[in-house]
């Protein structure tokens, strides 16, 4: 089941795609769960940008909050909750619960909670390609925090950087330690793991606009 045009481009933000920014790196990997459905890789690291599958991402979390609150009415301006589970990052639970803190500070129309059911995960290890938030179809996805690099880079910072992945932020590689999503590209001693202004109203417009226009096929498609 296919988002309509209108409703993808208007979550993924239209401004961004016009800009000739990726909305995240790495060629779609099809491997992953044996679904078929197209699966991509944000990684922190300096200089690679991501692809993520937008399209399944924005079906099965939106979905899955839009029945969260099916009977909060019209006129509420409730918050779209995403559900998380740091059950398998236990080394990064308090960077994990500050990045989540962050962004809920940060943004007014989706909400992190950590609790059962989750819409994606966190993982921790070791891996050569470093931290990084893998979205797959059916629902699936998962941030991956690498301990090497979580040496090198601020533990919090990659934590957050990644979550806002999740929101559906493509890297920005900026350079700048203000930026967020500039991940790698700004200086190792950067600590600064809040999003921007720019990048928490990206997020807000996305999750708005998105929601709507998906609540709208819905009733459309009777589904």
């Amino acid at each position: 089941m296919k988002l309509p045009k209108l409703a993808l481009a208007t979550a993924l933000g239209v401004g961004l795609l016009a800009s000739g920014l990726s909305i995240a790196s790495a060629s779609p990997d099809t491997s992953g769960d044996g679904s078929g459905q197209p699966a991509a890789t944000d990684l922190y690291t300096a200089g690679k940008d991501d692809k993520a599958d937008t399209d399944a991402f924005i079906q099965a979390v939106l979905k899955s909050a839009l029945a969260k609150k099916e009977n909060t009415t019209k006129s509420t301006a409730a918050a779209v909750t995403v559900t998380y589970s740091a059950k398998d990052a236990p080394h990064f639970r308090k960077q994990i619960k500050r990045s989540a803190a962050i962004w809920n500070a940060a943004v007014d129309n989706v909400e992190l909670k950590e609790g059962s059911n989750p819409d994606f995960t966190y993982r921790e290890g070791n891996d050569p390609q470093g931290s990084h938030a893998r979205v797959e179809g059916n629902g699936k996805g998962y941030i991956f925090l690498d301990f090497e690099q979580t040496k090198e880079f601020s533990s919090t910072r990659v934590t957050s950087h990644e979550t806002g992945h999740i929101l559906g932020l493509p890297d920005n590689r900026t350079g700048q330690c203000s930026d967020l999503m500039s991940g790698g590209s700004a200086p190792a001693d950067c600590k600064n793991a809040k999003p921007s202004a720019e990048e928490a109203d990206e997020v807000d417009r996305q999750w708005a606009q998105g929601q709507n226009e998906w609540e709208q096929w819905l009733a459309a498609t009777d589904r």
